[in-house]
């Protein structure tokens, strides 16, 4: 499973464990705090956005090369960039410091945010020994424009395979577009897919055309199958299968530039060019299928 649906909203279960990590150190330390008299949420929320920054900076400073020429988007965390070791770092650093300024929140806060971290970590284990099984490309038959069946397992080819789950009614899904058009274009060892979920060919073609975007393997997913079989429950979401057809990856939202290069880098290659030395879409693709 990918994602959860919480009532209206569907969360990935990394950020999910994340949330739930915060509640309940609130929770702990409006408990903690209420028994020793001293306030505890403020300074469990200032360790929770220090961690936040120091994960993004991190993220950032890794692949800066893909910011260089859009310094705007190292503030656009739509696209879920963060660096799970820099984040600790950053919460362990204002946590020390905190406890080291306000001697009276000391059992407190420590309490409070050992629940939070030992809760995060418990289930971040939990997901990655999940995640190291052996997850292969789901059975399931996509159809082409033209009302070919295909089955995922096929288009694979022996390659790397990056697979991306998207409707043209879903906004994150049109900003993410161009990215993954022009991953496409230059990973000729890559296999890209784009599964549209129950739409019309229609309603595709012409979204296509009226965005200009030219991409191959555009394919429909009718009845939902790969989602469910992917445990997928929002859009956009985006599997990385290796050429041994294991899932390695999955990034639920808006991939950037730079997050889909930490997801390729899964696959054991790494794409070192920036978003100013990718093609500016004037290379021909062959038509959409």
């Amino acid at each position: 499973m990918t994602s959860i649906s919480v009532g209206p909203m569907s969360l990935s279960i990394g950020h999910l464990s994340v949330l739930v990590a915060l509640l309940l150190a609130l929770l702990v330390g409006g408990l903690m705090g209420r028994r020793y008299g001293v306030p505890v949420a403020g300074p469990v929320a200032d360790i929770f956005l220090g961690a936040m920054i120091a994960a993004r900076l991190g993220f950032v400073g890794e692949y800066f090369e893909h910011y260089r020429n859009d310094l705007l988007g190292i503030i656009d965390i739509r696209d879920g960039g963060f660096d799970a070791v820099w984040g600790v770092i950053g919460a362990l650093a204002m946590t020390l410091y905190l406890l080291w300024r306000r001697q009276a929140l000391r059992r407190a806060l420590t309490v409070a945010v050992a629940t939070g971290a030992l809760f995060w970590a418990g289930t971040t284990a939990t997901i990655a020994l999940i995640e190291q099984q052996a997850r292969g490309i789901p059975e399931v038959a996509l159809t082409a424009l033209d009302g070919e069946p295909s089955p995922l397992p096929d288009l694979a080819k022996g390659k790397p395979m990056v697979v991306n789950l998207w409707a043209t009614w879903c906004p994150p899904c049109i900003r993410e577009m161009p990215v993954l058009q022009q991953a496409q274009e230059r990973d000729s060892d890559v296999v890209y897919v784009f599964a549209n979920q129950r739409e019309h060919p229609g309603t595709i073609r012409e979204f296509l055309a009226d965005q200009q975007l030219e991409v191959n393997n555009v394919y429909l997913d009718k009845a939902g199958q790969l989602a469910r079989a992917s445990g997928s429950h929002g859009l956009p979401t985006t599997l990385f299968y290796n050429a041994d057809g294991q899932l390695v990856d999955s990034h639920m939202g808006q991939l950037s530039h730079a997050t889909l290069a930490r997801s390729l880098d899964k696959f054991g290659q790494r794409s070192n060019q920036s978003d100013g030395d990718q093609q500016d879409g004037n290379t021909t693709s062959e038509e959409v299928q």
